[in-house]
């Protein structure tokens, strides 16, 4: 009869923390929509492939911001009406980027996009604590981060899918109403979640700018900035040194995002227990494949290596900013740090694009995976010592 009066309420949080999970994917899937389809609009908005990555350096630059911004400002309001507030703003940013007539137009909407993400994804990020049980804290936040790391993986290659078939505005319009459906979602399924009192804002303070988590942000830029000045650039690099056709192009980006799936699952178990190797190892393999990638005609199996890489890159940060503790708006200079770290690879990406060679941005991010591997390593030492 227990298990029977309990079993909705326990049904009811896991449902709240799917929700949520769901809310990181879409935001997220939102940030790296250019990413599948920079081609297609560079062409239809008459810019150049360099200058339409502005469209994912913008919204990282707004996120980073917002994240500590509304971290402080809005820590005494309830969670869920600044969620859904959040999830509004995203549906019409999508909305107006997708009916852009120009490139101002959809850089402003991709702003209102950097705003959403940076706040969504820093109090998603700590929402378990308060949604289930204390035992079942870890396995509710991988679920959450989850959306987070398969959104990054499997994002591009299913906006790059629709596009190909209905263009790249029907990317855009379909993110903004699915970001319309999860308001009466999040509203539907999240209870009350009162904001921080000020003994716990207190508390939260005192440790959110330790050694530790400075060095989890220092390997956060360098791994994500060296990934995303590769990256943002991919398909372009398929089409015009591969000499891959769209088809061809689309489902290469879906094998590498089924290898981050897959990357993301196995780094986050491993990196519970220790997430200092899980980083070397996953850096080593983007090395790798960024390195080789522009030497290999058809690189599906360096990408799928990139991809399994990269897919584990989230979790693995995540589970290592939450080691190093600093509660709310340590989360929040991650997201911010992350966001940041977008938009300055998306950014040096496109300027060695348009000053050297898509290829030379592969060899960009090589080099920063590699510098990032070579301070996991040394931290990890430090501290086994100090230990």
């Amino acid at each position: 009869m227990t298990m029977t009066e309990v079993s909705p309420a326990t049904r009811a949080r896991w449902l709240a923390v799917s929700t949520v999970a769901v809310g990181t994917f879409t935001i997220v899937t939102s940030e790296m929509l250019p990413v599948g389809l920079l081609t297609s609009i560079a062409a239809t908005l008459g810019v150049s492939d360099g200058t339409a990555g502005l469209m994912m350096s913008a919204p990282g630059l707004i996120a980073a911001v917002s994240a500590p911004v509304l971290a402080m400002t809005t820590r005494r309001l309830d969670r869920r009406a600044v969620l859904i507030g959040l999830m509004a703003l995203l549906a019409a940013a999508n909305l107006a980027c997708a009916f852009a007539p120009s490139y101002p137009v959809i850089l402003a909407g991709r702003v209102l996009t950097g705003v959403s993400i940076g706040g969504f994804w820093a109090f998603a990020a700590g929402l378990a604590t308060r949604l289930v049980p204390e035992r079942s804290v870890g396995r509710a936040t991988s679920i959450i981060l989850a959306g987070v790391s398969v959104a990054s993986v499997l994002g591009v290659p299913a906006a790059t899918f629709v596009s190909s078939f209905a263009g790249w505005r029907s990317a855009f319009a379909a993110m903004g109403v699915v970001a319309l459906a999860l308001i009466a979602v999040l509203y539907a399924t999240l209870p009350p979640l009162p904001g921080e009192t000020s003994a716990q804002a207190s508390g939260t303070r005192q440790g959110w700018l330790s050694g530790p988590l400075k060095t989890v942000l220092v390997m956060t830029v360098l791994i994500v900035s060296g990934h995303f000045a590769a990256y943002t650039y991919v398909r372009p690099f398929l089409e015009q040194i591969s000499h891959a056709d769209p088809a061809l192009v689309s489902t290469v980006l879906l094998v590498y995002g089924a290898a981050g799936v897959a990357g993301n699952f196995a780094a986050g178990a491993w990196a519970a227990r220790n997430p200092k190797p899980v980083l070397i190892i996953l850096a080593a393999l983007m090395a790798l494949a960024t390195a080789a990638l522009p030497a290999i005609g058809l690189p599906l199996a360096v990408l799928v290596v990139w991809g399994a890489g990269y897919g584990g890159v989230g979790v693995t940060l995540q589970l290592w900013i939450m080691r190093a503790g600093g509660g709310e708006l340590g989360t929040a200079l991650f997201v911010s740090a992350f966001n940041l770290s977008i938009a300055l690879g998306a950014f040096a990406g496109g300027r060695v694009v348009d000053g050297f060679s898509i290829s030379a941005t592969m060899w960009l991010g090589a080099g920063l995976a590699v510098l990032t591997a070579v301070v996991a390593g040394i931290w990890g030492r430090s501290r086994t010592t100090g230990s």
